[in-house]
């Protein structure tokens, strides 16, 4: 194996664990010998030992046996190693303090707290540094993460469900739902892989949403984040986890740039039509995921937006459609 085919092993294995990982990155190390994989390791779950840590300490069971020194060595990573010490401690000491001395790595942390920083302190103790293997990869894997720091606030996804003549419920105060079971369940994936979800308090009221990904898998529960001036019900299903954050202004950049420096790399905003024209009116969102349904609700009903393809009107454009059941999902990119 080549170091290509050794960092694409570790992009693939290192996605198995996007949803313990989060909000961190996902990142997969490999230690090779030249001729076979020592051992691997992934960062598994957020806040325990990151990738290259695991790797290291699996190898050290074949020491004396497959390989007699960790010189011998070169450490594949797919993310730049860390040079600080946070939850855990910094994996660019590590490294050096095992004695490997090639290491090869697939993009820089854009994190500031890093970025370059585990790389200098490699160089400067004479490890041999490759850097930019399947970069492109590295990136779109973690894309919310590099969004994040590369833009200073969260990524913003926006998820409507609509019917078929583009209305978001029915006038009043009923429950409405429009789309199907398998759609629903397509949503809970959705939210399971995103760091937080929002909401304002008319949906809260309206439809006493649980908001929490209900999944068949391990996955770290979204934080919620509700924005309402309202009086609220704290019996609500919205708050039976202890993980709710809650804005009473109604300064929406301001609200977002408050995440600059929290852990949420990406929000996923389910709420109703004016909440979501407002995030849309000041060029907040990032990615709009469209369900719709192939029922009608009629003239009574409230619309999603005022205008016909109003997603494009907003600057978006279809990246990809398919059908899920009788209904519809589309997913919108911003242009540029």
């Amino acid at each position: 194996m080549n170091f290509e085919e050794l960092m694409l092993r570790a992009l693939t294995n290192a996605e198995s664990f996007k949803y313990t990982a989060k909000p961190n990155p996902v990142v997969g190390a490999i230690l090779w010998n030249g001729n076979e994989i020592i051992s691997e390791g992934y960062h598994e779950v957020y806040g325990s030992h990151h990738a290259e840590i695991n790797a290291i300490s699996d190898a050290k069971k074949f020491l004396g046996k497959k390989f007699d020194n960790f010189s011998e060595l070169t450490l594949i990573c797919t993310l730049e190693p860390c040079s600080h010490v946070g939850k855990t401690g910094s994996c660019a000491k590590k490294i050096v303090s095992t004695g490997i001395k090639k290491v090869v790595i697939g993009s820089i942390d854009p994190n500031p707290k890093v970025a370059g920083k585990g790389i200098e302190i490699l160089k400067k103790n004479g490890v041999d540094v490759v850097v930019g293997i399947h970069e492109d990869i590295v990136k779109n894997q973690n894309k919310y993460f590099f969004f994040k720091h590369t833009n200073n606030r969260p990524y913003i996804i926006l998820k409507i469900a609509s019917s078929l003549d583009g209305k978001s419920h029915m006038q009043g105060d009923e429950r409405t739902i429009i789309t199907s079971k398998a759609s629903r369940e397509d949503v809970q994936i959705l939210r399971a892989s995103c760091d937080a979800i929002l909401t304002g308090g008319n949906t809260l009221i309206n439809d006493n949403p649980r908001m929490n990904a209900r999944v068949s898998f391990p996955t770290n529960q979204p934080k919620k984040i509700l924005l309402t001036s309202k009086e609220y019900d704290k019996e609500l299903n919205f708050f039976k986890e202890n993980n709710v954050q809650i804005f009473k202004n109604q300064d929406l950049t301001k609200i977002i740039n408050s995440f600059k420096d929290q852990e949420i790399c990406s929000i996923l905003v389910e709420a109703g039509p004016k909440l979501a024209n407002s995030f849309l009116n000041l060029d907040l969102i990032d990615e709009i995921i469209a369900y719709t349904s192939n029922a009608k609700l009629g003239n009574k009903a409230i619309s999603w937006f005022k205008e016909n393809n109003a997603i494009e009107n907003y600057g978006f454009k279809l990246e990809s459609s398919y059908k899920i059941e009788t209904d519809l999902k589309e997913i919108f990119k911003k242009n540029g």
